[in-house]
């Protein structure tokens, strides 16, 4: 689910798995709505059931486009099966995350 919210931010809310079947669908999606060029991408990670390596590797690249891009990538934080996953591969400090997405983003 793609959402607009305020000042120029969007809001995307991953549902099931992001693993190897699902994880370019996300990438190009993803790339769809930074060509929008929006001020913030929220990634909610709340109701992703499932990460893998492929899914992270998509993460990461979303991370280097926002660099280059100008634009800020928060992830608001998953259960702790995927919290698991940025822990291990250690690149849980690399991602500004949240519990949940700010009220200063939040659409009125």
């Amino acid at each position: 689910m793609i959402e607009e919210l305020d000042a120029g931010a969007v809001r995307i809310a991953l549902r099931g798995e992001l693993d190897l079947a699902h994880a370019y669908t996300f990438d190009d999606e993803l790339r769809r709505v930074e060509g929008a060029r929006p001020s913030c991408v929220v990634l909610d990670l709340r109701e992703l059931t499932f990460l893998d390596s492929c899914g992270l590797a998509r993460l990461l690249a979303a991370r280097r486009r926002a660099r280059r891009g100008g634009h800020r990538l928060l992830l608001v934080r998953g259960p702790a099966a995927v919290q698991r996953l940025f822990a291990l591969s250690a690149v849980d400090e690399a991602f500004e995350m949240v519990s949940e997405v700010p009220e200063t983003l939040m659409a009125r």
